[in-house]
């Protein structure tokens, strides 16, 4: 079968027993030597083929550094800011052009040092670490900015997938984009399009969320722009608040919208629940689940329009005016959400509530927009 896939192609072998002690039996590569040398092969070309026998993954880098490595057809890296992504569980899930920027940076901004410096020792990485998270990002952009313009490779990673995604990173590209100093991505994996590749929901059009705000008022907020979409919601959710979400999800999306939860994506526990939120709801209001989590919600489906009631709209309105919108933008979000006009909705907010609201009277800005 080999000899099938290369056709015309010469093979170069070069085996250095010396260098591999105790790792590879004697037994292993003789019977491999021996099956390469029947190939048919042409002189005028050259292919390299590299066997690793790893028994231990203590030694995966130090085999690493003995397969020879070609040169890269990009040349030396360029000094600036390389966004690098990592595995989001398993160390396996990272690319050679990332192992290569991560060993060439003359520093390594992390969210976590102790958590990073696993990936790095796992693959035989000396470049230095510095810590670069939420709670020191303000105080290190000068510093960083700095050494990016003495002409330093400056490599940031986040504790899992790719930096400024939910994560650190995002300004400092922002401040080197100003300062017009190189940013490079090098891709690695994502959790939330991990999950939306299995999810078995529309990956024509989605909407990544992300986390959503602690504040009652601006959660519901943002689920209610997410039920009346039309694309695919991606949101990542804390263990500890995964029944919260779900509850709030439910009583906007409705009890009947299918939804997937995918729990340690690349890790040994891996998991993804199917069904919609209302059974979540149910299934998930006495087990809490460990480990990161993302919770895609399909996309709203085009159907006749249902007129709400008036007393539905009382019901929206009333319950975003008590986590604190002022009118006028409680009359806002309603209409966003439905057909009913803009006009009308706030003539019901101002009959129901503008009393007792007292600060805000028929020369609301609202008021002014709609005419």
């Amino acid at each position: 079968m080999l000899s099938r896939r290369l056709p015309s192609t010469a093979v170069s072998f070069s085996w250095r027993r010396s260098r591999l002690p105790n790792l590879v039996p004697t037994q292993t590569v003789q019977r491999v030597q021996t099956s390469l040398e029947s190939l048919s092969v042409c002189p005028n070309k050259v292919c390299m083929i590299a066997f690793c026998y790893s028994t231990s993954p203590q030694i995966s880098a130090d085999l690493t550094d003995l397969i020879p490595q070609p040169p890269s057809k990009q040349g030396p890296l360029q000094p600036g800011l390389y966004l690098v992504g990592t595995p989001i569980g398993n160390l396996e899930d990272i690319t050679l052009r990332a192992l290569r920027v991560l060993k060439s940076a003359n520093v390594i901004l992390s969210e976590d040092t102790r958590h990073s410096g696993k990936l790095l020792h796992h693959y035989n990485i000396k470049t230095p670490l510095l810590s670069y998270h939420k709670f020191n990002e303000t105080q290190r952009e000068q510093t960083v900015l700095k050494r990016l313009k003495e002409g330093e490779i400056v490599a940031l990673i986040s504790d899992a997938g790719m930096p400024g995604i939910s994560d650190p990173g995002t300004e400092l590209a922002k401040l080197c984009v100003h300062e017009n100093i190189p940013v490079i991505p090098i891709p690695g994996p994502s959790a939330f399009v991990a999950a939306l590749s299995a999810s078995g929901l529309s990956t024509d059009e989605f909407t990544f969320v992300g986390f959503l705000s602690k504040h009652a008022g601006s959660r519901r907020e943002r689920l209610m722009v997410s039920a009346n979409e039309a694309t695919t919601q991606i949101f990542y959710v804390p263990p500890h608040k995964l029944r919260q979400f779900l509850e709030e999800a439910s009583s906007l999306f409705g009890v009947t919208r299918q939804c997937v939860i995918a729990r340690e994506i690349t890790k040994v526990h891996e998991e993804f629940w199917r069904g919609t939120l209302g059974e979540a709801e149910e299934v998930f209001s006495t087990r809490t689940p460990r480990g990161e989590i993302t919770v895609l919600v399909e996309r709203k489906e085009n159907s006749p329009v249902e007129t709400p009631s008036e007393s539905q709209l009382e019901d929206e309105l009333r319950d975003l005016i008590s986590n604190g919108h002022s009118l006028s933008t409680a009359v806002k979000l309603v209409a966003d959400g439905t057909s009913v006009r803009k006009k009308t909705i706030y003539s019901i907010a101002l009959r129901k509530f503008g009393k007792q609201l007292g600060s805000e009277s028929h020369e609301d800005p609202c008021k002014r927009q709609l005419e």
